[in-house]
């Protein structure tokens, strides 16, 4: 399984980017993927779940400004992040569930990772 993620960036405060995260090599038809993000001196977080049946989970600190989606026929993973602020920079990470196939129960540890994606948010 190979994960690729691409559309980081810099943006100011305000701003919006979108990633994308590349799929292959996965053949679970129930699944779960998620992004995650690590920023510098800190531990890496949980920031966006769905599973194969749509539904959603999202971190508290980026509710209502994040929104992760899915190309189903493509296997590929959105997450959409608008309003985005100093605090949001961090590498980014998308990565797949070996065993997971809800949201519900998501842990720290998938399957996969991809390599990762930088966002720098300026104020």
């Amino acid at each position: 399984v190979q994960l690729q993620e691409s559309g980081g960036g810099s943006v100011p405060a305000g701003g919006s980017l979108r990633l994308s995260c590349a799929v292959s090599g996965y053949t679970y038809t129930t699944y779960c993927w998620g992004w995650f993000r690590q920023a510098p001196g800190k531990e890496r977080e949980g920031v966006a779940f769905i599973d194969s049946d749509g539904t959603t989970r999202y971190a508290d600190s980026v509710k209502g400004r994040f929104t992760i989606s899915q190309d189903n026929a493509n296997y590929t993973l959105y997450l959409q992040m608008n309003s985005l602020k100093p605090e949001d920079t961090a590498m980014y990470y998308c990565a797949a569930y070996r065993d997971t196939t809800a949201v519900r129960d998501v842990g720290d540890k998938p399957g996969w990772w991809g390599q990762g994606t930088q966002v720098t948010v300026s104020s």
